[in-house]
């Protein structure tokens, strides 16, 4: 069955009552579901279940759960999740071109792909379709509920099928997409019915464009595709190139012109002089742009207008309630990173930090001139904040929360470089996770944090917790045990950060300490479990550390703890690249604490 499809519209629709749904990046995919196969069927009639054997094997072992329902036939995507609103297309792609059954089995496990589904096509082998849209998604919620599926894409939950709500709100839905750097939405009418094969205006698709200014460099007369770029201090850095919704008047005119005008042929293609400035509507910036479309002549630009800089603040898509100010400022001498760097950095990383940051009484600290100058800590939420931004008022401060992408940018702009958030939030007196701090006396002995972590690891796994690990953006690793919620005291803590931490100088006298005096612990490695405590606090995960290498405070994955781990490997560049080639090591941090099985630890411990 060849799926319904959306047509392109650069405007939310108008008038009449619409449900919105966040569109997500992946291949457009029809599961096929009964007592005897299973298939998962691409656009031009592929089974998809060869290639994606994680999808494969969760649903077989669903199999009971939805026999009832058979024949079922469902409609959605196929992605890696790279957030809850953003699919990683790049990386599916590279899942889709793989050949080596060993690689796609290890990819898999190491980032699987869900399948998040819109639609109902077929229950108990009844059509659905000739069904008004809000009807088969009534129908569609009540069976995923039933079946205790995730009722929204979670990258961190570990059932890989997974149902997309519908929004009321077009301005909610718009202002998600926009928030997490997502493909867009597809507005849906109520009472339309699912038509296959045919692209239809009852479904419209609305793409969370970003926009460019630059200008012409040359087109190739074979194809007439014209070539963009901005001017990168004194040399033209190029972009890609385009053709899509230009009018037959304006291509005409833009033809016409190259050819009169150009200054070098190069093969096919007629170079000219940058002169011609326009805007063009993109997706993403991947090594060029993708889907690229025609927006508008720019008569009111100089190319000189059409800046490196100016396309990276557009590209990153900053909250309009957040000017941008001096982003050319050097930040670190090392790897030159400037102020506009280090803020579209919180601007990529954003919804791998908020999670942390919300519901939690933030300390920054903010280095108004980088490295270069002094820097201070803040903890007080200053009169001049704008009136988005939240706060708690604890023991006579008036702590800032962040909540929102908004407040995160603020912060970033302000140059909070550092953010150290405490173990509870603000709405509980009880721990929210537990840290070890496993520092070295200098990166030279790092391999002894490697050690300290990988030991801790293996007990932890003893007890059946969850763990996760990460650098501290210095010299050290940093441990966490996520809790449920609203249960433990900082005295239960204690008894079991004491405990590990005493084993481990136990086990390794010569290695491990806990002696607070630096003097005292001569080339040992301090196991810091008094740092966990109420009213302290730990760096973020992913937040930048204001040191002269200006590294990340970035989550691993415990593979990743051997002989060649360094902490110079992270910094904002690396950390960008990783987020888009691995799954987020912390992306099961807050699904797994309601499991996790302290309670019986302290009890083990208790006992003795």
């Amino acid at each position: 069955m060849k799926p319904m499809l959306p047509s392109l519209s650069f405007d939310p629709p108008g008038y009449g009552k619409w449900r919105y749904e966040i569109k997500y990046d992946g291949y457009r995919a029809i599961l096929e579901w009964n007592e005897d196969a299973i298939h998962l069927w691409s656009r031009n009639g592929k089974d998809l279940l060869p290639q994606f054997p994680e999808i494969s094997r969760f649903l077989q072992s669903q199999t009971d759960l939805f026999a009832s329902s058979f024949p079922l036939m469902l409609d959605g995507e196929l992605v890696i999740l790279e957030n809850q609103y953003k699919a990683n297309f790049q990386k599916l792609q590279q899942r889709g071109r793989m050949g080596s059954k060993e690689r796609i089995m290890h990819e898999a496990t190491a980032w699987p792909c869900r399948y998040l589904v819109f639609d109902l096509l077929v229950l108990n082998g009844k059509s659905m379709t000739d069904h008004p849209y809000m009807e088969r998604k009534s129908t569609l919620q009540k069976l995923f509920k039933t079946a205790a599926f995730p009722m929204s894409p979670n990258p961190g939950d570990k059932k890989l099928c997974q149902y997309v709500p519908a929004f009321h709100s077009l301005k909610d839905a718009i202002q998600i997409a926009k928030d997490y750097d997502g493909e867009g939405i597809v507005a849906k009418e109520p009472q339309s019915s699912w038509e296959a094969g045919r692209r239809t205006s009852s479904w419209l698709k609305i793409k969370n464009w970003k926009t460019v200014s630059c200008f012409i460099t040359a087109m190739d007369e074979q194809n007439n595709y014209f070539f963009v770029g901005v001017w990168k201090g004194e040399a033209i850095f190029p972009l890609g190139q385009f053709l899509f919704n230009l009018d037959a008047h304006t291509k005409t005119a833009l033809i016409t012109t190259i050819r009169q005008n150009y200054v070098q042929r190069e093969g096919t293609k007629l170079v000219v002089k940058p002169g011609i400035c326009l805007d063009l509507y993109y997706l993403e910036w991947a090594d060029g742009l993708r889907e690229p479309h025609f927006k508008d002549l720019r008569f009111d630009l100089h190319p000189d207008d059409c800046t490196y800089e100016q396309f990276l603040l557009h590209e990153a898509s900053f909250p309009s309630e957040v000017a941008i100010t001096h982003p050319d400022k050097l930040l670190w001498k090392n790897n030159e990173i400037t102020k506009l760097d280090y803020i579209r950095y919180l601007r990529k990383v954003s919804h791998l930090m908020l999670p942390f940051l919300e519901k939690r009484a933030l300390t920054v600290i903010r280095a108004p001139h980088g490295i270069f100058g002094d820097f201070f800590y803040q903890k007080h939420k200053p009169d001049s904040a704008p009136g988005f931004v939240e706060s708690c008022m604890i023991d006579d401060i008036d702590y800032i929360v962040c909540y929102d992408l908004k407040t995160l940018i603020w912060l970033g702009n302000q140059l909070a470089i550092e953010f150290h958030i405490p173990f509870q939030t603000i709405t509980t007196n009880f721990v929210s996770e537990i840290v070890f701090d496993l520092d070295p006396p200098d990166r030279s002995k790092f391999p002894l944090a490697v050690r300290a972590a990988t030991l801790l690891k293996k007990i932890l796994d003893e007890f059946n917790l969850h763990s996760f690990v990460k650098m501290s953006g210095n010299k050290g690793l940093q441990v966490y045990i996520p809790l449920p919620e609203d249960q433990f005291t900082w005295e239960d803590t204690r008894t079991f950060t004491s405990f590990i931490a005493e084993f481990l100088v136990q086990y390794d006298p010569d290695s491990f300490t806990i002696e607070r005096l630096k003097k005292n612990r001569g080339e040992r490695l301090y196991i810091d479990f008094i740092q966990h405590a109420e009213g302290k606090t730990i760096i973020a995960p992913y937040s930048m550390r204001k040191n002269e290498s200006g590294l990340v405070a970035a989550p691993l994955q415990w593979k990743e703890l051997t002989d060649k781990l360094v902490p110079d490997h992270f910094t904002i560049q690396t950390v960008l690249e990783r987020i888009k080639q691995i799954e987020d090591p912390f992306a099961h941090f807050f699904t797994c604490k309601e499991n996790q099985p302290f309670k019986q630890a302290l009890q083990r411990l208790k006992k003795g």
